[in-house]
């Protein structure tokens, strides 16, 4: 057999039904729908090289066709967010923090008072007006 590295192979009629078959396995396990199924499988019956099934298979755990079931794309390098600055980041918390102290002020020494669910309110307009501006 030959290794999928080889992508500008041409496709047997073989290697066509292995793919068929395990894409109608990943429609009897749910994780391709009927529409799915057959946009992927026309581009099987029309795929000339083996390159051309790669990108069906892409997303999918195996099974998958015999000569792909080695080949794994190469990995995505990691997506970097840039930092936040710390007071940013205390912001970013200092809003759920004051939807639990609105909750347990509620409940315990308010009673009811339901003004008190404008306290993250407030503090989401405090902290945005303080650390929110963008281009800073």
């Amino acid at each position: 057999m030959v290794p999928a590295d080889q992508p500008h192979l041409r496709l047997s009629d073989d290697e066509r039904q292995d793919a068929l078959d395990a894409l109608s396995e990943h429609v009897r396990t749910g994780r391709l729908d009927i529409g799915e199924f057959g946009d992927r499988s026309s581009r099987v019956t029309g795929a000339r090289t083996r390159g051309d099934l790669i990108p069906l298979f892409s997303d999918l755990p195996d099974p998958r066709p015999k000569f792909l079931s080695a080949y794994r794309p190469p990995a995505a390098e990691p997506v970097r967010r840039p930092s936040q600055p710390p007071s940013q980041r205390l912001a970013s918390l200092a809003v759920p923090a004051a939807a639990v102290v609105a909750i347990v002020l509620f409940f315990t020494v308010a009673k009811g008072f339901w003004l008190v669910f404008l306290i993250p309110v407030a503090v989401a307009l405090l902290a945005g007006s303080l650390f929110g501006g963008r281009g800073r």
